[in-house]
C-alpha cells in the first residue's frame, strides 16, 4: 500500500477539530500542542531522520509532529494517554496503521511512563522524538535514558527549566540529579528555545527542544548504575552541604575519605562542583 500524504495541520484546523469533537484540553496532562510549522521542521531536522529509522513518539496529541515523522522515518510508535485523541489519530492515520507491508504507525492508548516500565522492547535502534507532556517529562526521560535499552538519540520539546537541567555543565545553577542521571548515558548535542505562542493553548512557561546522543561506550557497568544513582541523589539531597558529610550517612567514613583523597576531591566540596566524570570515578571506588 502506498503511503498517503496528509497535509500539515494548521492552527485553525487544530482549533476546529477540538471544537468539533468537543475536546477540552487538560492542563494536568500537559496538553499544549505545538502547531508552528517552522518549529516542527526544526525538531524533525534535529533528529536527522532517514527512511530506516524507527521513532518513538510520546504524546502525539493531534499529530502535527507525527505527520513529519511518518514522512521522514520508516516506522513510528506513538503512545497517547487521552482516548479522545487516540480515536482521532486512528481515523486520521488509517492507512499508516493498516499498511499491508507492515504498519508504518503503531499507536498505543496508554500512560507513557507505565508503558515504558512494562514494555520489554529494546530501544537501542530507536530515536525518541516527541513534544513531551511537561508534567511527566523528567520521569519519562530518566526511565528511558537509563541502561542498555536506551534509544540512540533523544530529541524532545519540554519546559525550558527542564531543558536547562538536562544540558547543564558542571557548577551551573541548573546542574543536578537530572543532569547526571541522563548525561551518564547521553551527550548533549544542542538545544533551541520555542516561544509560547507556537503552542495551543500557549503555556505559562518557556519551552525548548533538546538533542541528546547516546554515548558510544558506557561509562559504568550495569551493576554500578544503582550505586551511581544513590551517590548522586544523596550528594544533591542538600545542595549547600558538603557532600562527604552527606555520603557518610550511607557509606563507611574510612572508605569515603580514602576515595576522596585518591581522586583529589576536597572533603569540603559540594556536589555541584563535581563533574560527571568525578561522580563516575567515585562510584567505581565505592562499589
Amino acid at each position: 500500500m502506498e503511503s498517503v500524504s496528509i497535509p500539515p495541520m494548521k492552527l485553525t484546523e487544530m482549533r476546529e477539530l477540538l471544537a468539533k469533537r468537543d475536546i477540552q484540553l487538560t492542563k494536568s496532562l500537559g496538553q499544549n500542542f505545538l502547531h508552528d510549522a517552522n518549529q516542527l521542521e526544526r525538531i524533525a531536522a534535529a533528529a536527522e531522520l532517514t527512511a530506516t529509522d524507527k521513532v518513538l513518539e510520546i504524546g502525539p496529541g493531534l499529530g502535527p509532529l507525527t505527520e513529519l515523522l511518518l514522512k521522514k522515518a520508516g516506522q513510528v510508535l506513538a503512545v497517547e494517554l487521552d482516548g479522545r485523541l487516540v480515536d482521532f489519530l486512528q481515523e486520521r492515520y488509517t492507512a499508516q496503521l493498516a499498511d499491508e507491508t507492515g504498519p508504518q504507525l503503531e499507536l498505543h492508548h496508554d500512560d507513557a511512563l507505565k508503558f515504558l516500565q512494562r514494555e520489554p522492547r529494546d530501544w537501542r535502534d530507536w530515536k525518541l522524538v516527541a513534544n513531551l507532556p511537561y508534567s511527566v517529562a523528567s520521569p519519562i526521560l530518566v526511565e528511558l535514558a537509563a541502561g542498555s535499552r536506551a534509544p540512540k538519540m533523544i530529541v524532545v520539546t519540554l519546559q525550558l527549566e527542564v531543558a536547562q537541567r538536562l544540558m547543564a555543565p558542571t557548577d551551573d545553577d541548573h546542574y543536578g540529579i537530572l543532569t547526571l542521571l541522563v548525561q551518564l548515558d547521553f551527550q548533549p548535542r544542542g538545544w533551541f528555545k520555542i516561544p509560547p505562542g507556537c503552542f495551543f493553548p500557549s503555556p505559562d512557561v518557556d519551552s525548548a527542544c533538546v538533542c541528546l546522543v547516546r554515548r558510544a561506550t558506557p561509562l559504568l557497568t550495569e551493576e554500578q548504575r544503582e550505586p551511581f544513582r544513590r551517590i548522586v541523589k544523596k550528594a544533591f539531597s542538600q545542595r549547600r552541604k558538603m557532600m562527604l558529610k552527606l555520603l557518610k550517612q550511607d557509606w563507611p567514613k574510612e572508605k569515603l575519605e580514602a576515595a576522596f583523597a585518591e581522586l583529589q576531591i576536597s572533603p569540603m566540596e559540594r556536589a555541584e562542583k563535581l563533574s560527571l566524570e568525578q561522580f563516575v570515578a567515585l562510584t567505581e571506588k565505592l562499589c
